[in-house]
């Protein structure tokens, strides 16, 4: 008697409620292997097999084929590219690709073009690699670092937080430090023209950077 609710046929692949069917016949219930596949409408052959089977089978799908795609894949490729660059509320779904493509005659399912979709933004998200320059050498004046920090100290024997500018040339790495009260936007615009008068030239055409 075929087990309720399981297919068995020799045209698809077993499932494994199917071949544990078979074996629970056989190890437990002593079954012969003719009499299991008459019941279950299987070969012989195909039962003794799934008699020796010790691991759980498994079929994975190593290609999705979208035979009825064909010759539209250009035309969305086509679509999408030409769309990326437009904002997104006037982008098309797949849904409304999709009736653009069965206007063109397109006859295959939702499916291939719903998976063309999301296979194609997901290679235009993959990160690149992109070159970078770090220079490692500055001419005179080319370029400061500038960075803060709070510190305490002694002033007429009073001892106070205040904040410290740190002003770096990047061409002789020389470092200038002033004192602030407060960390306000002054400490930013105010310490180059508090340098003392030697680093003042090389900063009349330096590129700040904070970091």
């Amino acid at each position: 008697m075929q087990p309720s609710g399981v297919f068995a046929g020799e045209s698809g692949v077993l499932n494994m409620e199917v071949i544990a069917e078979i074996r629970r016949r056989h190890l437990v219930s002593k079954e012969s292997i003719s009499s299991i596949a008459r019941d279950l409408n299987l070969s012989q052959p195909t039962v003794r097999k799934h008699l020796q089977t010790i691991e759980a089978l498994g079929y994975v799908r190593q290609h999705q084929p979208a035979p009825k795609l064909g010759c539209f894949q250009a035309t969305l490729e086509s679509w999408l590219q030409t769309e990326r660059h437009l904002p997104k509320a006037q982008r098309r779904t797949a849904k409304r690709l999709f009736e653009g493509l069965q206007s063109e005659g397109y006859r295959g399912a939702y499916d291939s073009v719903q998976r063309c979709v999301k296979q194609w933004k997901s290679a235009q998200l993959a990160p690149s690699i992109k070159g970078a320059f770090v220079p490692l050498v500055f001419v005179p004046g080319d370029a400061c670092q500038f960075d803060w920090s709070q510190e305490q100290v002694d002033i007429d024997g009073v001892v106070q937080t205040v904040k410290v500018a740190h002003f770096r040339l990047a061409y002789s790495r020389q470092m200038f430090v002033v004192a602030y009260p407060r960390e306000t936007q002054e400490m930013v615009l105010d310490t180059p023209h508090d340098l003392p008068p030697p680093a003042v030239p090389a900063m009349r055409k330096s590129r700040l950077k904070v970091t």
